[in-house]
């Protein structure tokens, strides 16, 4: 059996938040009397929100770990059928469930964080042959206290101070470890890419996509409003790209007016459909003094080949043909393959509105 020490070792080794669940799943079961642990997260589509099971642990063996980009949300449980998780989050506090008299087996519920941020709404789920000693749970507490600064200090380095979205830098460290990594036994290993592997091919997991709006005539915003009411613009696109999009796609501002989105989707309609309701949502919003906001969209598949900045050169493509189009639109840049705008990944380019 590993010591405590060891394991906060682990936990403070990561520079990938999505393994933080696995490797506390691993501490617990090893360092208390668990049969089984269970870390829940609330995923939300639209206004319906379910739980998906990241991690499932138990102490004979065996579990799993879920990429949340690659669950079909439909199957998931919804969110008030299971009342004592919707109870413990609610509460913020510790919730046991004696299913066979007070001293037989228990499930122990804990909110996996202290606060109650929508997207990081989790519950510990800790299943044992009898009731917790004290002792056990207070060193739940601490590797759960360690969890949380970890989340949180891996999330600062990844995200953009101004929007809060992720930032560019996270966006290469997706794309090689969420959507060019090999599946392996059916779980979901999430590597780390070195900057020295980025060309590197790997097989790709289908029906990955990736997405950018970049806002319409932002320089003039800033000259004619200021960079104070400009930055206000990017708070107030963000916060429509967060209120868009699924909590579980990856969702970036990646340069000045420049905003992203990976997103696992079995449909390039959908793809657009998303996009289309973001630029819809834009172009109705009030901006108050700065008048009407619009952008343009492009997105593209991920291809076994592609490294970011050329899936990113593809969809800047197609943003640059919504632009001469008069902007204010949502392009697929294979949907503009497919009418000859452009050539074939790998082929000769010849433009068709030249």
């Amino acid at each position: 059996m590993s010591t405590l020490i060891e394991h906060v070792v682990k936990l403070t080794a990561h520079r990938d938040r999505d393994l933080l669940e696995l490797t506390l799943s691993k501490a617990l079961v090893d360092l208390l009397p668990l049969e089984r642990i269970v870390i829940a997260r609330v995923m939300r589509e639209d206004v319906e929100s379910r739980w998906l099971e990241v991690a499932r642990l138990d102490a004979k063996g065996g579990g799993r770990v879920i990429d949340p980009q690659r669950v079909d949300f439909q199957a998931l449980v919804k969110f008030d059928d299971n009342a004592d998780r919707v109870r413990c989050l609610q509460t913020r506090e510790r919730v046991e469930i004696a299913w066979a008299g007070e001293d037989g087996p228990r499930i122990t519920l804990l909110p996996l964080f202290s606060d109650s941020r929508p997207e990081d709404a989790g519950v510990l789920e800790l299943h044992s042959e009898a009731p917790l000693r004290e002792e056990s749970l207070l060193l739940v507490d601490a590797l759960r206290q360690v969890y949380r600064n970890m989340y949180r200090l891996l999330e600062y380095s990844d995200r953009d101070p101004l929007t809060g979205l992720l930032n560019r830098k996270s966006l290469d460290d997706a794309f090689y470890s969420a959507v060019l990594e090999d599946l392996e036994g059916g779980s979901v290993s999430k590597g780390v890419v070195s900057a020295s592997d980025s060309e590197r091919r790997h097989r790709v997991p289908a029906n990955y996509w990736l997405g950018c709006a970049s806002i319409d005539n932002y320089a003039l915003i800033v000259v004619q409003h200021g960079q104070e009411a400009a930055d206000e613009v990017l708070q107030r696109v963000a916060r429509l790209v967060s209120n868009t999009f699924r909590t579980y796609d990856l969702l970036y501002h990646l340069d000045a007016e420049e905003f992203g989105a990976l997103l696992h989707c079995p449909d390039e309609a959908l793809v657009l459909s998303a996009f289309e309701r973001f630029r819809s949502k834009v172009e109705n919003y009030n901006f108050g003094s700065v008048g009407r906001v619009t952008v343009s969209c492009g997105f593209t598949s991920v291809a076994a080949d592609d490294s970011p900045a050329s899936a990113l050169q593809n969809i800047r493509l197609a943003i640059d043909f919504a632009r001469r189009a008069g902007g204010n639109k949502a392009c697929s840049h294979l949907g503009l393959v497919r009418r000859g705008f452009f050539a074939a990944p790998g082929v000769a380019s010849t433009s068709a509105s030249q």
